[in-house]
Order: structure tokens, then C-alpha cells, then sequence
């Protein structure tokens, strides 16, 4: 048993999901298009080929889309995909780390330190330099 797409619905929920209103719609079909009618177009359940294109051609999506979207398959796809994915995560979601974060951020601040003063052992050598230069300049 073959199960109808109702590409109105179908419509709907792209529309819905791009988070765009019906007046918006309306607006980008043309200036004879109004809330009502893309109301009423949504509870087709098959649209012209023609006007499929076009409602797919503003809503940026393949006409593909519409024609063949399926809420139940979809709904399905991703339960089994999700319980899959946990399944098959085992070791990436009981990841151990082998450091101490604690003990790296205190080598950090060590190195950091070491580095410090020797940036200010420098330039106390500098101060010296210039304090020996003036002296001769004097």
C-alpha cells in the first residue's frame, strides 16, 4: 500500500521551519496571493506542478522536497539514527582524561613567572646601561 504525500502539509511545515509566515509567502508569490489563499493552498493535498515549483523556488528547497517529504519515515530515520549513534559512541562519551588539568594550568603559571622575570631582569640590565651612559654624558 502506497502512502499519499499531502504536499500542501508538506509546505506548511518548510515554510514553519524556515520560519516564515503565510503574508510573507503570499508577498513573495506574487501581487494575487494573500494569507487566505496560501491558507487554502496548504490544505491541498496535491498542488499543480507549476505552483509547486514556484512555492519551492521561494522557500529555497529542492521540489523534491515537498513531493516526497514523509513526517513518519523522517521521525523514523532519526529515532533509529540517535539510538544508533549512542550505542555506538561507547568510548567517546566516557572519555578519560590522562592529565590534570589543574597541574597544566600550574605549569602555565610557573613558566609564566620564569618568563616574567626574566623580562624584568632585563630590563633592570637595561636601566643600569642607560644610568652608566648619562654618567659619562655628565
Amino acid at each position: 500500500m502506497e502512502k499519499t504525500i499531502h504536499q500542501g502539509r508538506n509546505i506548511k511545515r518548510f515554510r514553519e521551519m524556515l520560519g516564515i509566515k503565510q503574508e510573507a509567502l503570499a508577498n513573495e508569490l506574487g501581487d494575487d496571493w494573500n494569507q487566505r489563499k496560501i491558507s487554502l493552498l496548504e490544505q491541498k493535498e496535491a498542488i499543480e506542478p507549476e505552483l509547486l515549483e514556484q512555492v519551492a523556488k521561494v522557500l529555497k528547497v529542492p521540489v523534491e522536497a515537498i513531493k516526497n517529504f514523509d513526517e513518519e519515515t523522517a521521525i523514523h530515520n532519526i529515532q533509529n539514527n540517535f539510538d544508533s549513534s549512542v550505542v555506538n559512541a561507547g568510548p567517546t562519551i566516557n572519555y578519560k582524561c590522562n592529565f590534570n588539568p589543574l597541574d597544566k594550568w600550574a605549569e602555565e603559571i610557573a613558566e609564566n613567572r620564569k618568563l616574567y622575570e626574566r623580562l624584568l631582569q632585563s630590563e633592570k640590565e637595561k636601566m643600569e646601561l642607560l644610568q652608566k651612559l648619562l654618567e659619562k654624558v655628565k
